[in-house]
């Protein structure tokens, strides 16, 4: 039991097909309701697939877990309808701060311009997300979701998988076409199919406690290298939704886990954490205890045939960074419109070789982020902490040191430019909105017979290709280019045109329209008049050009879906 939350227990109900004895036979299972798995069965939901999700609990995550969301997630999750809720509950920040000893040495913005939607963190517990992801799912006709449901043995063959389901009620089958694995980072399924997942685990341990107390911190991530209340190690310290705050402290490889977690250790650390800021004996407490140790690894591909794995189950990282449970909505993220592309018969099934192409890309940076997180966070010899430390020394006068400083290289987005599905430029653009690129936010205004609506960029685009037509006057455009705008679909693939203009108009021969009434849409993509980008169904950019071609545009959709 924690103090601030309750536990849920979602109804168990008896599988039918335990009585029948007959095979359950469905589209597409999802195994595990983290929240990958559950983020997973949303998306298939979007792109109108119905998804069978089993897990062998009942209830959501035990304790704070993942706790960072950063803004590509929370965009992901604006897709999903509970983007709100999360940024309503969890406490955003955009700010870091970084200490070598008891002085600050260096500080960060994740989100420097102003015009954005989302922050560039909400730190929320994981259990309110998963809980929001459940309540979603059950509010949707095409998900279905079971629970203490637990597979123990999968078939896969050429044209379906077969799943064996132990329930407390008995043991049934289920036979789909394609099987999505997201049963965390010790999946069982994968150690079922006998498939690796290789990497390094590095020889030290953390302490995670939430401590619940009133203190008016700054809502600001604050991590400390080798500070007096806990000499020769690091600390970090972040604020959580219902006044819980988070708190890593490294304990050393040695350090004995289950000794470790007991109060009798842990209060006094936190007391002489929370003594140096002020003096005060502060209240608190302890919500929830546990010990970790960084891993960094992933699986040689995410597809096996008809079996796809997702978050934790394809790739592990360390906490230091929150690119973990980031890094894995966008693995959903990537795959739902893909899937749905091959299901439908409007891509080849080597399409999916492309989920894992390009999230493998993702994975392998993320870890190769993470591991110089590690390297630097817990140093391995006497000269790399050396280093460190003198990096941390003159980073708070000179900034090339600063640029050295690695507390944890926080989650972003990776831009993918090099999928073999984007279209290269074939003119000069500036700017960040490659190819391959995951879309800036910009602030927009969409207007119809009720009159007209502030929103954002985003939440005009997504789940559907979609070509943006920069014009400086909707209503000049010709009728030539309307019908070209109009017929863009190639290969029974739909995309939708959108006009972006600097003046008001509403729908224009039936194409939708939107205001960049301060010009930043145009400022972010490098736009003029008659600039066109093609979107992907995950908001990414697929192709961009000066000019409109009817060809040009079909070309990179047949690109982008795998059936060039």
């Amino acid at each position: 039991m924690l103090k601030t939350y309750t536990y849920p227990r979602f109804e168990v109900k008896p599988a039918p097909e335990i009585a029948s004895g007959r095979t359950l036979k469905v589209p597409v299972v999802v195994v595990g309701a983290g929240p990958v798995g559950l983020g997973m069965a949303l998306d298939l939901q979007l792109q109108g697939l119905p998804v069978l999700v089993l897990d062998d609990d009942d209830s959501v995550s035990i304790g704070s877990r993942g706790v960072c969301y950063a803004k590509r997630a929370l965009e992901v999750l604006d897709r999903y309808g509970i983007g709100k809720q999360v940024c309503e509950k969890g406490v955003s920040w955009n700010v870091g701060r970084t200490f070598f000893r008891e002085q600050e040495v260096y500080n960060f913005n994740l989100v420097p311009e102003a015009d954005h939607h989302r922050p560039g963190m909400v730190n929320l517990q994981q259990y309110y997300l998963e809980e929001y992801l459940v309540t979603k799912a059950q509010q949707t006709p095409n998900i279905e979701l079971r629970w203490k449901n637990k597979v123990v043995s999968v078939t896969h063959g050429d044209a379906t998988v077969t799943l064996r389901v132990e329930t407390p009620d008995g043991i049934y089958s289920v036979e789909t076409d394609w099987l999505i694995v997201a049963d965390g980072a010790r999946s069982p399924i994968r150690h079922m199919m006998g498939l690796e997942i290789e990497g390094k685990i590095f020889k030290d341990r953390f302490l995670i406690a939430d401590v619940v107390m009133k203190a008016d911190f700054p809502a600001e991530r604050w991590f400390w290298f080798d500070p007096p209340f806990h000499p020769n190690q690091s600390v970090l310290l972040h604020k959580q939704a219902d006044q819980v705050f988070r708190i890593d402290f490294q304990l050393g490889w040695d350090a004995d886990p289950d000794e470790e977690k007991k109060p009798e250790k842990v209060i006094p650390r936190i007391k002489a954490m929370l003594g140096a800021f002020d003096g005060r004996d502060r209240e608190f407490e302890l919500e929830w205890v546990s010990v970790y140790t960084f891993q960094c690894r992933r699986m040689g591909s995410f597809r096996h045939g008809r079996v796809l794995f997702v978050g934790d189950a394809a790739h592990q990282v360390s906490p230091f960074g929150a690119r973990g449970a980031n890094s894995g909505l966008q693995d959903a993220d990537n795959l739902g419109w893909k899937l749905k592309l091959v299901m439908a018969g409007k891509s080849p099934s080597t399409l999916l070789d492309s989920y894992s192409e390009e999230r493998v890309f993702a994975a392998d940076e993320n870890l190769l982020n993470s591991t110089r997180s590690t390297d630097f966070i817990t140093p391995k010899s006497k000269a790399s902490k050396a280093f460190r430390n003198a990096v941390l020394g003159l980073a708070r006068d000179h900034a090339f040191a600063r640029a050295l400083v690695n507390s944890g290289r926080l989650s972003v987005p990776a831009f993918l430019t090099t999928s073999s599905h984007n279209t290269p430029d074939s003119e000069p653009f500036a700017g960040r909105m490659v190819p391959g690129a995951p879309m800036d936010d910009a602030p927009v205004i969409e207007r119809d017979p009720k009159g007209k609506t502030s929103g954002w960029l985003l939440d005009k685009v997504g789940n559907q290709f979609v070509a943006l037509y920069f014009t400086n006057d909707p209503a000049t455009l010709d009728a030539a280019t309307i019908d070209a705008l109009s017929n863009l679909s190639w290969g029974g693939i739909p995309v939708q045109p959108l006009l972006v203009s600097p003046k008001p108009g509403t729908a224009i021969g039936g194409i939708p329209t939107i205001e960049d009434m301060k010009g930043i849409v145009a400022q972010r993509y490098d736009a003029r008049p008659g600039t066109v980008y093609l979107l992907r169904p995950d908001q990414h950019v697929a192709a961009r050009w000066r000019r409109l071609d009817a060809a040009k545009v079909q070309a990179a959709v047949a690109k982008a879906s795998g059936n060039a």
